[in-house]
C-alpha cells in the first residue's frame, strides 16, 4: 500500500480518489476469489481516509460522487459492490467519520434523484449493520434533502418505493428511530408522514423485507435497527394524538391562540395527520395479522418476539406522563384514542406471536395509565391455553384468527401433519423479495 499511497500523492485531489477507488475494486475482487469473506485491513481504510475524506472541495466531491455512482451502476458482481460500499463507509469511530457520513448522505440522496439502484441497495445493506446514531444520521440527511429544503421534492423519494422497496423498508426504520414524537422537532414532517403512508398503505409487506430475506440469529445485535419498523410505527400511532395536542398546547398564547399562532398551526394540517395516523394504524395491524404465516414458515413462532417487550415499557411510560401533563386541557379524547390503538396494537400483536409476554407482565406495565375499556379488555383476556407447544404456559392466548384474506396459516404444522411444511426464507445477494402490491 506505501507505493501506491506515493503514486497517489503526486496526483491531483479527485484523480487521487477516483485512482482509490480503482485500487480498491482490484483489491477486494482477487480476494473475493479466494475467500467469500474477506477481511478489511487498515491499509485501505487509511488511503481512503487520506484520499476521499480530507482533500475534497465541493466541485471536486460532486464529480467523485458521480463517479462512485456510476461505479456501483456498472459493477456486475454484489459481493464487490457490497464490500467496497462497506469499505468506504463503515463508521471506523475516528474523526473521518464525520466526512463519510456527509459523503454517504449525498450519495444516497445522489442516487435517489437518479434512481440508481445498486448504490440504494447498498445503502440498504449498509443500514441493516450499522449502529443506530449513524442510520439516523444518513435518515436526517434524506429528509433534509427531500421533505424540508425543496418543496415537491418528497416525489422523488416517493418514486423509489417501485425501484428499491429493501431500502425503503430499511429507510421507514430509521426514520421511525430518528423521530419518536418525544419533542415537537421531533414529530416527523407532514410531507415524510404522507409518503410513508403510502407506501405501506400500497402493500403493508413492505415493512416485513428485511425480516423475510435476512437469516435470523438466535440474538440479535444490540444498538441496531430492528428487523422491521414496526415498533416505531406502533409508537407513532399510539403517540401521535397526544403530540399533537402538546404541540398545540405549546402554541396557546396567555391563555388564548394567536391568529399568527392560529395561521401557522394549521387546523387543516392537524386534521391531514390525523387521517394518515389513522390510516397507517390500519396497515400496521393488518401487518401483525400477517406476521403469525411467516413467523410460523420460519419455525420461529413463540420463539422471536419482533415487538420487544422492553420496548413497550418506555411507550407506556411516555403515554402516561403526557395523558398527565395534558389532563387539564381537557384531553380526554386525545387519551382515549391513543389508548385505543395501544390496546389494539397489544392485543393483535400477541395474538399473532410478534410480541411475547404474559398477562402479568402486560398487567404490571399497564397499571398506571388511565383507565381504558378496551384496553381493560386485552389485560384480563380470555384464559386458554395457547395451542403452540413452544409458548410456556402463562403467555398470552390467540383472541382472533386472522381474517382468511391475510394468508393465515394453520397454529403449528404438527396439528396438522397431511399439509407439507414451507421452507424457511433465506437470503441471497442478487435475488429480490417478490414485491406484488395488493390490491
Amino acid at each position: 500500500m506505501s507505493d501506491i499511497r506515493h503514486s497517489l500523492l503526486r496526483r491531483d485531489a479527485l484523480s487521487a480518489a477516483k485512482e482509490v477507488l480503482y485500487h480498491l475494486d482490484i483489491y477486494f475482487s482477487s480476494q473475493l476469489q479466494s475467500a467469500p469473506l474477506p477481511i478489511v485491513d487498515k491499509g485501505p481504510v487509511e488511503l481512503l481516509e487520506e484520499f476521499v475524506f480530507q482533500r475534497l472541495n465541493s466541485l471536486q466531491e460532486l464529480q467523485l460522487l458521480e463517479i462512485m455512482c456510476n461505479y456501483f451502476q456498472e459493477q456486475t458482481k454484489d459481493s464487490v459492490r457490497q464490500i467496497i460500499f462497506s469499505s468506504l463507509f463503515s463508521p471506523q469511530g475516528n474523526k473521518a467519520d464525520d466526512s463519510r457520513m456527509g459523503l454517504l448522505g449525498k450519495l444516497v440522496s445522489m442516487a435517489v434523484a437518479v434512481c440508481r439502484i445498486p448504490v440504494l441497495e447498498c445503502a440498504a445493506s449498509w443500514l441493516q449493520r450499522t449502529p443506530v446514531p449513524y442510520c439516523v444520521r444518513l435518515a436526517r440527511a434524506l429528509v433534509d434533502d427531500y421533505c424540508c429544503l425543496v418543496p415537491g421534492s418528497v416525489q422523488t423519494l416517493k418514486q423509489i418505493f417501485s425501484a428499491s422497496p429493501r431500502f425503503c423498508c430499511q429507510f421507514i426504520t430509521s426514520v421511525t428511530a430518528l423521530y419518536d414524537l418525544s419533542s415537537d422537532d421531533l414529530i416527523p414532517p407532514l410531507d415524510l408522514l404522507e409518503m410513508i403512508v403510502t407506501w405501506i398503505f400500497e402493500d403493508p409487506r413492505l415493512i416485513l423485507i428485511t425480516f423475510l430475506n435476512t437469516p435470523i440469529a438466535a440474538n440479535l445485535p444490540i444498538g441496531f435497527l430492528e428487523l422491521t419498523p414496526l415498533t416505531g410505527l406502533i409508537r407513532w400511532c399510539v403517540k401521535s394524538p397526544l403530540a399533537y395536542k402538546r404541540k398545540k398546547k405549546l402554541s396557546l398564547s396567555n391563555g388564548h391562540i394567536s391568529t399568527k399562532v392560529a395561521k401557522d398551526s394549521g387546523v387543516g394540517t392537524d386534521l391531514d395527520s390525523h387521517l394518515l395516523y389513522s390510516k397507517l394504524h390500519l396497515s400496521v395491524l393488518q401487518v401483525l395479522m400477517m406476521l403469525q404465516g411467516h413467523l410460523t414458515e420460519k419455525n420461529l413462532y413463540g420463539r422471536l418476539g419482533l415487538i420487544l417487550f422492553d420496548h413497550m415499557v418506555p411507550l407506556v411510560e411516555e403515554i402516561s406522563r403526557l395523558a398527565d401533563e395534558l389532563n387539564p386541557l381537557n384531553a380526554s379524547r386525545e387519551v382515549e384514542l391513543a389508548l385505543d390503538r395501544l390496546a389494539q396494537a397489544l392485543q393483535v400483536a400477541m395474538a399473532s406471536g410478534a410480541l411475547l409476554c404474559t398477562r402479568d407482565d402486560l398487567r404490571t406495565l399497564c397499571s398506571r395509565l388511565p383507565h381504558n375499556n378496551l384496553l381493560q379488555l386485552v389485560i384480563s383476556g380470555p384464559v386458554q391455553q395457547s395451542p403452540h407447544a413452544a409458548l410456556p404456559p402463562g403467555f398470552y392466548p390467540h383472541i382472533h384468527t386472522p381474517p382468511l384474506g391475510y394468508g393465515a396459516v394453520p397454529p403449528h404444522p404438527a396439528a396438522h401433519p397431511a399439509l407439507p411444511t414451507h421452507p424457511g426464507h433465506t437470503f441471497l445477494s442478487g435475488v429480490t423479495f417478490p414485491f406484488r402490491p395488493i390490491r
